[in-house]
């Protein structure tokens, strides 16, 4: 049963001032009791978690055309009455900053369908980090909610990671489906080893890391009030091309060159040390038999070639 999404460090340090949650000031790390700030890296689109060569060598990624264009995903064909085409790509994002991400959901009865979200700041290295809603130090405009279908059934943190297809000049085409993530120490980032100090046994750190490594985002529990959902330092969450709606619909694309666009945290909903490592891209070119525009009755799908890899960055030029 899969956990993922469905339709849809570092030197800085923030002040919390204790009269005005949402008020930070960004300042260096000197302190113990300056909170630690995350910082959300988009790693290489189509490449599997944790990869650290060059990203055009990456094959998590592919073409599906399928028979239902109603299906989260569906089983990729090769002929027949094709209703849709998708491009399919493994999107991950890596927590590469000072301080873990944590993020606690709350609703103060079942009768509300979403959940308030607040953001958790570590209070220095090896310092204290707040173990609930009530103790988070900063409101979001962020939400989760219950997905009930059978392949997910747990609580999704909305619009965490967006996705595009744009022109090479930068008008959108082609948006997500996307809107839900649960977030949790999947793999290891391959510049873990330089972030932070090495993690001790009985560090709050690795307490917390560990409560992270096995979040199911309350699993088959619609009726709980709280969820906790984050990424520790040096670690990353990432989501398989096979996974539901892990795609961008090319079926009306027409033939040309475009720039597939992932960006995490696009509303900076989360305080982060760096937002501009949040995007990374990729151009491709998209080529339908024949050429020109994309057919009415689909019998082949295009021909898809990545052309260039741009991690961190929302352009890339061919």
């Amino acid at each position: 049963m899969s956990r993922r999404a469905f339709a849809w460090i570092g030197g800085a340090a923030v002040v919390l001032a204790a009269t005005t949650l949402a008020a930070l000031v960004v300042a260096p790390a000197q302190a113990a009791d300056q909170a630690l700030l995350p910082d959300l890296r988009q790693a290489p689109i189509g490449c599997a978690a944790g990869w650290d060569g060059d990203p055009m060598g990456c094959t998590d990624w592919d073409v599906c055309p399928v028979l239902d264009a109603s299906a989260p995903n569906g089983t990729c064909v090769t002929s027949g009455p094709i209703q849709a085409v998708r491009l399919r790509f493994t999107s991950s994002e890596e927590n590469v900053g000072a301080g873990p991400l944590l993020l606690y959901g709350h609703r103060d009865s079942t009768g509300t369908p979403k959940m308030a979200v607040r953001q958790a700041f570590q209070d220095g290295v090896h310092g204290a980090i707040p173990q609930s809603f009530a103790e988070a130090q900063h409101a979001t405009a962020a939400t989760t909610y219950y997905e009930p279908a059978a392949m997910h059934q747990h609580w999704h943190l909305l619009d965490f990671d967006r996705f595009q297809l744009r022109t090479q000049k930068g008008a959108t085409v082609v948006t997500d489906r996307k809107n839900g993530f649960c977030l949790g120490d999947r793999y290891t980032a391959p510049s873990a080893a330089g972030l932070a100090a090495t993690p001790q046994s009985g560090t709050p750190e690795d307490e917390l890391a560990a409560k992270l490594a096995e979040s199911t985002c309350k699993r088959r529990e619609p009726a709980t009030l709280d969820v906790t959902e984050g990424i520790s330092v040096g670690q990353g969450d990432n989501y398989d091309y096979t996974v539901d709606f892990q795609w961008l619909d090319l079926t009306k694309v027409a033939s040309g060159t475009y720039t597939v666009v992932n960006t995490v945290n696009s509303d900076r909903s989360i305080t982060e040390s760096d937002y501009d490592n949040n995007s990374s891209s990729m151009a491709v070119s998209v080529q339908w038999p024949g050429g020109g525009a994309a057919p009415r009755v689909i019998v082949s799908p295009p021909t898809v070639k990545m052309l260039r890899s741009c991690p961190g960055s929302a352009t890339c030029a061919a």
